[in-house]
């Protein structure tokens, strides 16, 4: 289990983060490592036990981190605005990932973090990712999302949310506050990153479950459409908005197959590209044997 109050900290920009790297699976290489990026309220440890169950299964090592303002991370400074999400890919990710030598990631992401891995393989910056599985990411903003975040408000009001997000944040009301009032902001209806998706040439796996309270299936259509790369979809029944929590037998098999899928894929193009440049470096290897006279 881990323990919170022994987890490192880097300093990357102005922030501090709080990490976690699980020991490895035995016999584990270096590289690629996975990546995952929590929601929108969330923080190591709302991931319960799944990125160690993940690493075991596809043998690989982990990273998980709480973005700034969640967890035990640096507190939000500022207010956010309709490009927060954009940031977080563009500057902060990046930034880790270098600061911590990480070269080959693969990008986990679960609502908020979904859309930052969809947005961090669409730009130039930092370490290009292997792959992205994006599970309930969203792409725009739709009806069945401000009417989710607003019964998530009338339960912050009246239940023990304020309570549960206090054992998992320093700081639960700004945490919730920051979520729940920019996507109800009117401002932050028009925002959409549908467009900006075009130059994701990763493999992409996109999962959401049919009882998704916060969105519908219009968001994996719109990415798997969006997308340049190869593009898997499950949508997955009897699930909700934490697929990997509400199913994390079919999660883990599926995102498990994906990963050994375009490995063994990119392997295979790794080795045509040797070949090919042995074959250029010495043509003649590429000659036919003569039988001595």
């Amino acid at each position: 289990r881990r323990d919170i109050n022994s987890m490192p900290f880097v300093s990357i920009l102005e922030d501090r983060l709080e990490y976690f790297q699980p020991p490895p699976p035995p016999n584990a290489p270096s590289s690629p490592v996975l990546v995952f990026l929590h929601e929108g309220l969330g923080s190591i440890e709302l991931w319960r036990d799944f990125p160690e169950r993940l690493a075991a299964a596809v043998e690989l090592p982990a990273l998980i981190y709480s973005r700034a303002g969640f967890g035990r991370s640096s507190p939000l400074t500022t207010p956010r605005d309709i490009r927060y999400l954009e940031r977080e890919a563009s500057e902060s990710l990046p930034t880790l990932l270098e600061t911590l030598n990480i070269n080959h990631p693969i990008l986990i992401g679960h609502s908020d973090g979904g859309s930052i891995a969809l947005l961090y393989a669409a730009q130039q910056n930092g370490p290009r990712p292997l792959g992205v599985i994006a599970e309930a990411a969203h792409v725009f903003v739709e009806d069945i999302s401000i009417t989710g975040i607003r019964n998530a408000v009338k339960a912050w009001q009246t239940t023990d949310l304020p309570q549960k997000l206090a054992r998992r944040h320093n700081h639960p009301e700004a945490v919730f506050r920051a979520w729940s009032d920019t996507w109800l902001a009117p401002w932050f209806r028009s925002w959409n990153i549908e467009r900006a998706l075009a130059t994701v040439t990763c493999p992409t796996l996109i999962i959401q479950g049919d009882d998704d309270e916060y969105g519908t299936s219009a968001q994996v259509e719109a990415i798997r459409r969006a997308v340049a790369g190869p593009a898997q979809t499950l949508m997955i029944p009897h699930c909700g908005h934490t697929p990997h929590r509400d199913q994390p037998d079919v999660v883990c098999d599926a995102i498990t197959k994906f990963i050994r899928h375009f490995r063994k894929t990119e392997t295979k193009t790794e080795t045509r590209k040797t070949e090919k440049i042995t074959n250029q470096l010495h043509p003649e290897a590429m000659l036919p044997a003569v039988a001595p006279l």
